[in-house]
C-alpha cells in the first residue's frame, strides 16, 4: 500500500492532491491547521476507498512535526512527502509588512524545512522514496510584487534542486513543484488579474503526473512558465523597470 503524506492538505492544492491520490489501496497521512476543512477532506478521500489519518498540527512546529513524521512513518513507511503548506500575505498591509513578512518565511520555509528533514536522513539510508516541496513559479526570481513570499520560494527552489543533486544517486527522488495560479486561499486573496488561473483539480493532475515522471522541475500552465523563465533571464536593470507594472502583494 503506497502512503503518502500531505502538509496543508484542509484547502487548495494540498487539498487537491490528498483527493487526486485518494484510491483503494492507497494511505494518505494528511496534516492542516483547520480541524473542519480537513475532517472533510479526508471523509471525501476514505469514500474513494483510500486509508486516512489526520493531524491538527502547524508545519511552523518543529518538535510536533518532528514527532508526527517519526512515528508515522514507523507505523507505515512513507513513501512520498508532498510538502505543500504555504501561506501569501495578498494584496498588501503596510502596517503588518513585518508579521507578514516573517509568517511567510516561517511557514514556507521552515515549515518546509519541519516537513522534510525529520525523515530526509532515513529515505536516504533505505535508498527510496520521494521528496516533492512547493515552490512557486514566482520562486525563478525575486519579485517586487510579493518580496517575501517569492523569497522563500526561490529558496524552496533552489533547496529542492540541491537536494536532488545531492541524493539522486542514493536512490532519493526529490522534485520541486512550481504552480502558476491555481484556486486556493492564497489566491482568494489576490485583488488583481490573474492570468490563466487553474482549478486544484487540474493541477492536482498535473503534479501527480510530474511525480510519477519522477521530473526535476514541475511547472505550469505552460505559457506562463515560459515566460516565467525569460522574465528570470532579463537583467536587472530591465527587470527595475518592468516592475513598475506589477501589484503589490505585501
Amino acid at each position: 500500500m503506497k502512503h503518502i503524506l500531505i502538509t496543508g492538505a484542509s484547502s487548495g492544492i494540498g487539498a487537491a492532491l490528498a483527493l487526486e491520490y485518494a484510491q483503494a489501496g492507497c494511505r494518505l497521512s494528511l496534516s492542516g491547521r483547520n480541524e473542519e476543512r480537513l475532517n472533510t477532506i479526508a471523509q471525501l478521500c476514505e469514500n474513494k476507498g483510500a486509508c486516512v489519518h489526520t493531524a491538527l498540527i502547524d508545519v511552523c512546529d518543529r518538535t510536533a512535526m518532528t514527532d508526527w513524521l517519526l512515528k508515522t512513518d514507523t507505523a507505515h513507511k512513507i513513501d512520498l512527502i508532498i510538502a505543500n503548506a504555504g501561506i501569501s500575505n495578498g494584496s498588501g498591509n503596510a502596517d503588518s509588512w513585518e508579521e507578514s513578512t516573517r509568517d511567510i518565511f516561517a511557514v514556507n520555509l521552515a515549515g518546509t524545512l519541519n516537513t522534510i528533514l525529520p525523515l530526509l536522513p532515513t529515505m536516504v539510508a533505505r535508498g527510496s522514496g520521494q521528496i516533492a516541496v512547493m515552490s512557486s513559479l514566482a520562486g525563478f526570481r525575486g519579485l517586487a510584487s510579493s518580496p517575501a513570499y517569492s523569497a522563500s520560494k526561490v529558496c524552496v527552489k533552489a533547496y529542492g534542486e540541491a537536494l536532488r543533486l545531492r541524493y539522486g544517486k542514493d536512490g532519493l527522488k526529490v522534485n520541486v513543484i512550481c504552480p502558476g495560479f491555481v484556486e486556493s486561499g492564497i489566491t482568494r486573496q489576490n485583488t488583481f488579474k490573474m492570468p490563466l488561473l487553474m482549478s486544484g483539480d487540474k493541477a492536482a493532475r498535473l503534479i501527480r503526473r510530474g511525480l510519477d515522471k519522477n521530473k526535476a522541475i514541475i511547472t505550469f500552465p505552460w505559457p506562463m512558465a515560459l515566460a516565467t523563465r525569460l522574465f528570470a533571464s532579463l537583467p536587472l536593470w530591465l527587470v527595475e523597470g518592468l516592475s513598475t507594472f506589477m501589484p503589490k502583494k505585501e
